[in-house]
């Protein structure tokens, strides 16, 4: 059942006001939630482990395993929610920052 927050946003399975947006992540980059592919299967990250050097070793929730050093750059899929709901504008960039 969905929950509703101080604000009175409801909030449940359904991600209204997001777009999934390919972005280029390094080790440093990556976040919990990417779903990056790897051998044509869609792997997303669950858990992150930061090892010696800035490498970083991933778990998926399918409980493979993969280690990224600081040199690799990989395409992941990553959740962006938009402010007002409005998933058209999840990927304009912003001309004015205040």
């Amino acid at each position: 059942m969905p929950s509703t927050d101080r604000g009175g946003t409801v909030r449940g399975p359904a991600l209204s006001g997001a777009v999934l947006s390919p972005i280029e992540i390094t080790s440093t980059s990556v976040q919990l939630g990417d779903v990056i592919q790897v051998g044509g299967q869609q792997c997303r990250v669950t858990y992150l482990f930061q090892l010696p050097g800035g490498a970083k070793r991933l778990v998926f929730e399918s409980g493979e395993l993969l280690t990224i050093h600081t040199g690799t750059r990989l395409i992941a899929l990553r959740v962006v929610r938009v402010r007002g709901g409005d998933p058209t504008r999840a990927l304009t960039t912003r001309r004015h920052r205040r």
